[in-house]
């Protein structure tokens, strides 16, 4: 990737009157820390699956609920993190350090996104 860094453009504005339409986040990979990220969705495709009397509960199973994300890299401020540590991962969500994390292999946990999911689906509707 080739691009330009305009300090006078941080914060969305610059003095000249140009507006930044949006920002780049990224990692150098020369410095990134490679780790598995495991990102947790909702366990069920309906709100209620309980209330379908006639159908099995496990019929609404979510084939999503989990997708692990085994070559991710991240800041190197992370290899410190401890169990638990809790971390907001840039427009993806709030993650936490696993405790299967090990010193080769940190692991990171996506407890909460930043998206609505239920309200995506409702609106499918």
């Amino acid at each position: 990737m080739h691009c330009t860094y305009d300090p006078a453009s941080k914060g969305g504005n610059s003095p000249d009157g140009r507006k930044v339409k949006s920002t780049l986040h990224w990692v150098s990979a020369k410095h990134a820390i490679k780790s598995e990220v495991r990102l947790y969705d909702r366990l069920f495709n309906d709100e209620d699956p309980s209330g379908h009397k006639d159908v099995d509960f496990k019929e609404f199973m979510n084939p999503d609920s989990l997708k692990v994300l085994p070559d991710c890299y991240l800041e190197p401020f992370v290899k410190d993190a401890k169990p638990l540590d809790h971390f907001q991962f840039e427009r993806l969500g709030y993650f936490n350090f696993d405790y299967d994390s090990t010193p080769k292999k940190p692991v990171f946990n996506r407890t909460v996104p930043l998206r609505d999911s239920w309200a995506k689906e409702k609106n499918k509707g």
